[in-house]
């Protein structure tokens, strides 16, 4: 069943609802807004491309989704992919893969391939979330510290030792900021966890900066004044050749974003004991993913953390979500001045925390509590994940699990046993 969401529930919404989703919706928005900026960043792209998938992918993912509480927009998960197409093909190449990627999620939803997420090996997933946010975290140091380098390698075996080199130029203050904001985020986190803590945070941490006089890099002094308005939507530019190219990097966002988004949705239906419809969710994601890229933004999917706050915050039906990104879109054209003085150490110390959660510690004792081979599996996928790439650890984890699949079913006792003849 492809019907979104929206068409059931709003059948008997009433005012009630509509009050716990406004509420909701607007302290999804304030965790939002500073994630995407953070998650745009790490990508290599401007800070406003953040802004733009956030209002155009979780407008979109809300009206055709498949979730009654799903929350769209730019993910920590994409920022490996998007940083390594980005590099190779320019910006505009990603904003082509990912119209590309839409439109494979739109197929993958019309031949009913939302229910395929089962045959994806639960350890292939765990090892490269975990590979993505050790990347991330690394990704974060130079900002985090305040070093003083040009420019820092992709590659993490190559990005470890350039920063060592760098160690010199450590800001105090820039450290400082960094730690204050972790600790607020944790603190706030834990004491108010549906109060929006997150833009809290980024916010006392950057106004230190200002009405310190620190010298600590900015949003601004780094990008510039954020654009106050959304451009108008065009098509990529189109050509067989490029096409060919950036299908390997179309496949990869598409599944990254079937994958994160149905398992949001999971986690989703435990939280709220329902239901969602996952060939709805697949065609949302390719909607979103074309309509983020004609607007040349970045990759959308499902966000796990959003979407438990969207829940935790009142949240019943898609209205919540089409309200968060009503007032990112609101705060863009009235605020994106301000946004010029976030700190780039409170920034990072938010992607450390998100890239931190993404790893899941608290389920580390389950995974070593299984199987031998699923260890392994995990294991082999996180280390390709960080020192070779995405595309390969997925592809080769995959095949594996497969493999482990099929070699587990040939060795089950069968309860069979030949007749007397």
């Amino acid at each position: 069943m492809r019907q979104p969401k929206i068409l059931t529930t709003i059948q008997t919404y009433s005012w009630p609802l509509f009050a716990s989703d406004l509420i909701a919706g607007f302290t999804v928005a304030m965790v939002a807004l500073p994630l995407s900026l953070a998650i745009a960043i790490a990508s290599g792209a401007d800070p406003s491309k953040g802004i733009v998938t956030a209002i155009v992918g979780g407008f979109l993912i809300s009206l055709f989704g498949g979730s009654r509480v799903q929350i769209g927009g730019p993910t920590g998960a994409f920022i490996v992919v998007v940083f390594g197409v980005i590099a190779e093909h320019g910006y505009d190449g990603l904003v082509l893969a990912t119209f590309i990627a839409g439109i494979i999620l739109i197929i993958g939803g019309s031949f009913r391939a939302g229910n395929l997420i089962t045959f994806v090996p639960e350890a292939v997933v765990n090892g490269f979330t975990i590979g993505i946010g050790i990347i991330i975290a690394a990704s974060q140091l130079k900002d985090f510290l305040g070093l003083a380098i040009e420019k820092v390698p992709a590659d993490f075996l190559e990005k470890i030792p350039s920063l060592w080199e760098a160690r010199e130029t450590f800001s105090l203050a820039t450290f400082a900021i960094a730690l204050i904001t972790l600790f607020l985020i944790v603190f706030l986190r834990r004491v108010a966890p549906r109060f929006p803590g997150l833009i809290v945070a980024v916010g006392i941490g950057s106004a230190l900066v200002v009405f310190m006089s620190l010298p600590v890099d900015t949003l601004g002094s780094r990008f510039g004044e954020l654009p106050s308005q959304i451009q108008w939507p065009k098509l990529p530019d189109f050509s067989p050749s490029r096409i060919v190219k950036l299908l390997p990097s179309a496949f990869v966002i598409a599944f990254l974003a079937g994958v994160e988004s149905l398992l949001s949705a999971m986690v989703a239906d435990k939280m709220i004991e329902g239901k969602h419809r996952p060939n709805a969710e697949l065609t949302a994601q390719g909607i979103a993913n074309i309509g983020s890229s004609l607007f040349t933004g970045l990759p959308a999917t499902g966000a796990i953390a959003r979407t438990a706050t969207n829940i935790k915050s009142g949240g019943k039906t898609p209205v919540a979500g089409i309200i968060h990104a009503a007032v990112i879109l609101l705060v863009m054209l009235l605020a994106a001045p301000l946004a010029s003085y976030l700190a780039m150490p409170a920034l990072a110390a938010l992607l450390i925390v998100t890239a931190w959660n993404m790893t899941e510690p608290h389920k580390w004792r389950e995974y070593a509590r299984g199987r031998i081979s699923d260890i392994l599996l995990l294991l082999l996928t996180l280390t390709l994940t960080v020192t070779v790439d995405l595309t390969v650890a997925i592809g080769i984890g995959i095949a594996m699990g497969f493999v482990m699949r099929l070699s587990r079913r040939k060795t089950a006792e069968s309860d069979w046993s030949p007749p007397d003849r």
